[in-house]
């Protein structure tokens, strides 16, 4: 083995296995001219050595060798090395060979004479799909981590902010509140205080009070005792009753009708309320999470919410922000879902396309969280491959990726850590030049074994 020393140490590493030294050599050099370092063997068993040795990041290995050929060598780094890529060199006559070595898992193959250009094209692009499928790797890791925590994913500033106040108000029996627009996961974030609280062994029972007319959503909440009006055969527990030692989740609690206002306080108040034709208090022990995605303080001052009901529901406020405010969480939803809905249709995808993936970071989601869950749904049972292209996402996602702007900005949120951050910067700034490290270097204005050093740690840290 020899092994270019003059490249950045933390470099990809590409082995190259012929047996004709002319060519070893000269393919060798072009890629110790394009910053990468390299590793050579005259054979397919040194090749194979040296792939039991070193992390490999693409094998490019001649096709026609005496001993081990460049399939059997092929075969033999699926098993040894499964995460290198592998790049076929061929003459023209052995190209059927080389289609049938593509079958096997190579990832692709070039025809003698080589031509400088094309190798390093294959090269960088082999690089490329590497590092997607490590990212995609990382991702399903920290989203096995996050999920934990009921389903809940996220890693955003904004979205541990969110978190920290849910995490502290859980275990007390305040009343909270959750403010936020339509999707953003209102109800997650509900059983997520049910089960970080005292009550978690008891019910969480949820109702939405936009769905049921007002005519009914009384004898929802509250039941109601036989021949309390027509149809009533007999007596009927409310959703207060069904809560009781647990939590009760009020979605949608602005559009409560003023009638059912009062009856509520007095719940609230008391702890006790009649049952629609009743005339005894029941009494119950229930915790109240309430969400809108109304502003309730213009509510009141519109005369449409009781004042003295939002301060009862109001005792801890936590606003949920839109997923176009969480910078870095729709990529960590997307796979969260996209393993979620692989299980349900019986599919095996290993990710996202990088296209499919900059489209969707480029997407304002205006339908949040949900309209999300929706889309990698649709690319799920619509795809055909193994990765999520960019043609399997809705017409309105693939359009922010057509609309998209060669230069584009980077909103950060205040308050995200400087590391975070940097590590945004850098990978925006990799999306921009299509994984070449060496010209975003360049674009930052700092060295590319740097940029190495970086995603080396980055990726250490990685659950």
């Amino acid at each position: 083995m020899t092994e270019n020393r003059t490249a950045d140490a933390t470099a990809p590493l590409v082995l190259v296995v012929d047996d004709e030294a002319a060519n070893l050599e000269s393919v060798a050099r072009i890629f110790q001219k394009e910053g990468l370092r390299t590793a050579t063997a005259p054979s397919g068993e040194k090749g194979l050595e040296i792939l039991r040795q070193e992390r490999v990041n693409v094998l490019v290995t001649d096709l026609q060798m005496p001993g081990m050929s460049g399939v059997d060598l092929l075969r033999a780094a699926r098993t040894v090395s499964p995460d290198t890529e592998v790049v076929l060199m061929t003459a023209y006559g052995t190209v059927e060979t080389a289609v049938e070595a593509m079958k096997e898992g190579a990832y692709d193959f070039l025809t003698k004479p080589l031509k400088r250009h094309n190798l390093v094209k294959s090269v960088r692009k082999a690089l490329e799909k590497q590092e997607l499928v490590e990212e995609n790797k990382r991702l399903r890791a920290r989203v096995a981590q996050l999920s934990k925590a009921g389903g809940i994913v996220g890693a955003s500033p904004a979205f541990r902010a969110m978190m920290d106040i849910v995490r502290q108000a859980a275990p007390s029996s305040a009343t909270i509140l959750l403010l936020g627009e339509s999707g953003t996961g209102k109800e997650l974030v509900a059983r997520a205080i049910h089960d970080l609280s005292h009550r978690a062994d008891g019910p969480f029972i949820s109702i939405n009070c936009a769905a049921i007319p007002e005519s009914i959503l009384e004898s929802e909440l509250f039941g109601y005792e036989k021949g309390a009006f027509t149809g009533a055969a007999g007596r009927k527990e409310g959703r207060f009753e069904r809560a009781h030692k647990g939590t009760l989740f009020l979605d949608e609690v602005g559009e409560m009708s003023p009638a059912v206002q009062v009856k509520l306080l007095r719940v609230i108040q008391e702890g006790e309320f009649e049952r629609l034709g009743g005339t005894h208090p029941v009494k119950v022990d229930v915790r109240l999470v309430a969400a809108t995605n109304r502003d309730l303080a213009q509510e009141v001052r519109e005369g449409r919410f009781r004042e003295d009901l939002y301060y009862r529901l109001n005792v801890v406020k936590v606003g949920l922000p839109p997923l176009r405010e969480r910078s870095g969480d729709v990529l960590l939803l997307a796979n969260h879902f996209l393993r979620t809905f692989c299980e349900k249709n019986a599919k095996q995808l290993s990710g996202f396309s990088r296209q499919a993936q900059e489209a969707m970071e480029r997407y304002g989601w205006p339908g949040n969280v949900r309209e999300l869950e929706n889309a990698v749904e649709r690319a799920v049972v619509l795809s055909r491959g193994d990765v999520i292209e960019l043609g399997d996402l809705p017409e309105t996602v693939r359009g922010a990726a057509d609309a998209a702007p060669a230069s584009r900005a980077i909103v950060i949120p205040i308050g995200t850590p400087m590391d975070e951050i940097e590590m945004r910067v850098i990978h925006e700034t990799l999306r921009h030049t299509g994984g070449d490290k060496t010209l975003a270097a360049q674009l930052l204005g700092i060295a590319t074994r740097t940029i190495y050093r970086k995603l080396d740690r980055e990726k250490a840290e990685s659950p």
